[in-house]
């Protein structure tokens, strides 16, 4: 089942003007829908509260650093 989504589709200040980037937006459990803000019409990837924290300190933590 896919979540439904809640919030509107937000992308990351630090965004360029090219718009290569995600989009997230709020699920109505509490997770997070992510999507390509170049084909907001395609696919979403969903994350649970619980994922979505996760993914959150590993990025903060430099996980994804490269």
């Amino acid at each position: 089942m896919t979540p439904k989504v809640i919030g509107p589709f937000r992308k990351s200040s630090y965004s360029g003007a090219e718009n290569n980037c995600v989009e997230v937006a709020a699920t109505a459990g509490g997770g997070r829908a992510v999507r390509d803000s170049k084909d907001p019409a395609g696919p979403s990837l969903y994350f649970t509260p619980t994922e979505w924290t996760a993914f959150l300190a590993s990025t903060r933590n430099g996980e994804f650093a490269h």
